[in-house]
């Protein structure tokens, strides 16, 4: 099986960190919850509803920049995932020079032989451009993320879908946690 994995809360649970650090640089208290719920859905989504401004957005960036590695945790499980599939590819907004830090201090560089950043110029997710691309290059089977827009892509190709932590309709299988992976997917 090859499987195409975006990155934040898919791979690693970088929601609560980031979720903390957008709290920080709003001026008015936010509940976490709500933060948390808006980011899920997209950081320039989080950014508009709380009126985030240039200034307030960039010192955003720079904290998450600053975060060290270490900060960032893969799920449980998903290394077992990984280990067991043909070929792992990502699709991820984030630089990848970060990408490539964060999957290098945890060890699992080494699972993944391909990468599309922010850094390759497609354009953003929901559009299908990197998709097709990794799919040309690399091919996938299965597309797993945490967000309707991480499995819109993969559809409009006819791959199978697997949404993580969200019940959200459209996907193919849906998981919890990754132990229930060899379980529930099936291609």
């Amino acid at each position: 099986m090859k499987i195409l994995w975006d990155f934040d809360g898919t791979l690693f649970d970088t929601y609560p960190i980031y979720t903390n650090l957008l709290k920080q640089v709003l001026p008015r208290s936010v509940e976490e919850k709500d933060i948390f719920r808006q980011l899920k859905i997209s950081e320039s989504t989080a950014l508009a509803a709380f009126q985030v401004n240039q200034e307030q957005a960039h010192r955003y960036h720079q904290l998450v920049l600053s975060c060290s590695s270490d900060a960032f945790k893969p799920f449980p499980f998903v290394e077992q995932v990984l280990a067991s599939a043909d070929q792992n590819v990502i699709m991820t907004h984030k630089s990848r020079a970060s990408l490539m830090q964060i999957l290098k201090h945890h060890g699992l560089d080494k699972y993944f032989s391909a990468y599309v950043t922010r850094d390759d110029g497609f354009p953003r997710k929901p559009d299908p451009a990197s998709y097709i691309y990794l799919d040309e290059h690399c091919g996938f089977d299965l597309a797993v993320g945490d967000r309707t827009l991480d499995i819109i892509p993969a559809k409009k190709l006819g791959k199978k879908t697997c949404l993580f932590q969200n019940d959200a309709p459209g996907a193919d299988f849906y998981l919890d946690r990754y132990d229930q992976f060899f379980k529930r997917v099936k291609l």
